[in-house]
């Protein structure tokens, strides 16, 4: 029996390292009978854990014979499951989301389309080539997509300072290792994420701007009302 004194406790989350502790490495020493030289292996860190896998085999090859080397996937092979099974459905969440944006646009577009029908037909009266009409629809959409895309990242910025702060949204922390939802922000993700958006929308507002145009008659659409 060896009296000790429990300096803190912290929570993981983790049922893995529930029964981890951070002790004196001398008292190691003094339980497996080691010497002041001895240890029971290193921790190396990299700054791309997916190269962990091939670093630990190049290791295991270039240590001596007895020694092994393995990896944090390899150890905790049910926790890097579950990460990459968050990194798919990100993939999906977004394709969802670009899709609906996609569909949201085009519909807007259409709408603005018909609604100025009669608009359309007076312009290619008085001699405005198709490409003309296209672009002020299509400049129009782009500030329709740029003014959502503002809002947007408003209120995703302040939803990210609320839950940095005060962390009000809760997941079931048996099912994700944590209490809260972590949030971080990488402001160079951040900006292509806008740029690709914009772009993406931007091309998509092309299609329909230049099938519906071509296909409005100057007479039809000004008896149209």
């Amino acid at each position: 029996m060896r009296p000790m004194k429990v300096a803190g406790i912290f929570k993981t989350g983790v049922e893995d390292y529930n029964q981890i502790a951070m002790v004196d490495i001398r008292m190691i020493q003094r339980l497996n009978n080691w010497q002041p030289n001895e240890i029971g292996g290193y921790e190396i860190f990299i700054k791309d854990y997916q190269m962990a896998d091939s670093i630990s085999n190049r290791l295991f090859v270039a240590l001596p014979p007895g020694w092994n080397s393995r990896s944090i996937p390899e150890i905790y092979g049910n926790i890097f499951d579950w990460l990459n099974l968050q990194d798919t459905t990100v993939v999906i969440v977004i394709l969802i989301m670009i899709l609906v944006a996609i569909v949201h646009l085009i519909t807007c577009l259409i709408i603005l389309l018909l609604e100025r029908t009669h608009m359309v037909g007076l312009l290619k009266s008085l001699g405005s080539r198709d490409q003309t009409i296209q672009q002020i629809f299509v400049l129009h959409g782009a500030i329709i997509t740029f003014g959502g895309l503002i809002l947007g990242n408003i209120l995703g910025l302040l939803i990210y300072w609320l839950q940095q702060r005060y962390g009000f949204i809760t997941l079931p922390e048996d099912s994700y290792f944590i209490s809260t939802a972590a949030v971080k922000i990488t402001w160079e993700q951040l900006v292509w994420v806008n740029l690709g958006t914009f772009l993406i929308c931007f091309a998509v507002l092309l299609i329909p701007s230049f099938l519906i145009i071509r296909r409005i008659s100057p007479v039809r659409a000004l008896r149209f009302d």
